[in-house]
C-alpha cells in the first residue's frame, strides 16, 4: 500500500516537453541577428531575382538620358552614359555576393584544414602557423592588390587573391578551437579504442569546432565584399563593364557634384550589405559562444 501511495504522485507528475530547436528559438528572439538577417535578406534576394527586377540592360548607353536623377522613371537615375542605375547596382549585388560567397567556401575548405592539421599534430603546428603568420604580417588590402596585380585583373582572381589573404585568419580560428577539443576525454577515449586520427577530426573534433567557425566565415564574407568594392575601385576587380559597386563608385567620383547619386546608392549598398553581415555575425557569437549565452 505504502509503494502505490508513493507512485500515484509521482506517476503524476507531467514531464516538460523538450524544446526543440533551442538555438534558432534564440536567434529569433535576438534584435541584432534579426536586423542584420533584413538587411542582408534585401540585398540578397535582389542578387537572387536581379534578372527579373531588371528591365534595362545594366550596360545599354543612352546619352540623351544621361545624369538623370532618381525618380519615378529612373529608380536610382543614370550615370555618364545614361546607363540605368538601378540595373547597375541590382547586378552588381550579385557579383559582390557570388564573389563572397566563393571567398568563404575557399576558406572554409583551407582555412579548415590547415587549422585541423595544425591544432591536432604537434608536429605541423610550428611551420605551418609560422606560414600563417607570414601572411599575416601585411596588410590584408595591400595583399590582396599585389596577388591581383600579379594574377591580372578578373572576378576569379579576386576570389583567389581574398581567399589567400583570409584563409590564415579562419585557419588561426579553427587551430585555437582544435587545440581545446583534442584534449577532451571523449578524444582519449576514441584513441583508446583504436579510431583512426581520420575519423577522429572527422567525426569528433571538427563538428565540435563548427560554432567559431561559422561565425568567422560570417565575418569574411562582410570583409570579401568590402574588400573586392576596394579592388574593383582600383580597376583590379571584374572587368568593363561589367557593372560591380566598385567600379560603379570609381566612374562616379568624377561627377560627385553634377550626379553625388552615382556614388551614393551603391556605397549605401555596400554599406547595408557590410553591416548586415556584422549584426549576423555578432548574432551567431553571442548565440554560439557557450561562455556568452544567456539562458532564457
Amino acid at each position: 500500500m505504502a509503494s502505490e501511495a508513493l507512485a500515484t504522485p509521482l506517476e503524476a507528475v507531467a514531464v516538460p516537453p523538450k524544446r526543440r530547436f533551442p538555438t534558432l528559438r534564440r536567434l529569433l528572439r535576438h534584435k541584432l541577428f534579426l536586423v542584420g538577417a533584413l538587411l542582408f535578406g534585401i540585398v540578397l534576394t535582389a542578387a537572387l531575382f536581379a534578372d527579373l527586377l531588371i528591365q534595362v540592360d545594366p550596360n545599354r548607353i543612352s546619352i540623351r538620358n544621361k545624369f538623370r536623377p532618381p525618380g519615378s522613371e529612373w529608380i536610382f537615375g543614370t550615370d555618364n552614359f545614361g546607363r540605368s542605375q538601378w540595373s547597375r547596382v541590382v547586378k552588381g549585388a550579385q557579383l559582390s555576393l557570388a564573389i563572397g560567397f566563393g571567398v568563404v567556401v575557399l576558406n572554409a575548405v583551407f582555412g579548415t584544414l590547415l587549422g585541423a592539421l595544425a591544432g591536432y599534430f604537434r608536429t605541423l603546428d610550428n611551420v605551418l602557423m609560422r606560414i600563417m603568420d607570414a601572411f599575416m604580417a601585411f596588410p590584408v588590402i595591400l595583399l590582396a592588390i599585389g596577388i591581383t596585380a600579379a594574377l591580372g585583373p578578373g572576378s576569379i582572381n579576386a576570389v583567389i587573391a581574398l581567399a589567400a589573404v583570409y584563409t590564415p585568419r579562419t585557419a588561426r580560428i579553427v587551430r585555437a578551437s582544435v587545440l581545446v577539443v583534442r584534449e577532451q576525454a571523449y578524444i582519449e577515449a576514441a584513441r583508446a579504442m583504436g579510431a583512426s586520427h581520420a575519423r577522429i577530426l572527422l567525426r569528433h573534433v571538427l563538428p565540435n569546432c563548427m560554432a567559431p567557425l561559422i561565425v568567422q566565415l560570417t565575418f569574411i564574407f562582410a570583409y570579401s565584399v568590402l574588400s573586392e568594392a576596394v579592388l574593383s575601385f582600383l580597376g583590379l576587380g571584374a572587368e568593363p563593364p561589367t557593372p560591380t559597386w566598385g567600379n560603379i563608385i570609381a566612374e562616379g567620383r568624377l561627377y560627385i557634384r553634377e550626379a553625388p547619386w552615382i556614388t551614393l546608392i551603391p556605397g549605401l549598398a555596400l554599406a547595408m550589405t557590410v553591416l548586415g553581415l556584422n549584426l549576423l555575425g555578432d548574432g551567431l557569437r553571442d548565440v554560439l559562444d557557450p561562455r556568452l549565452k544567456v539562458q532564457q
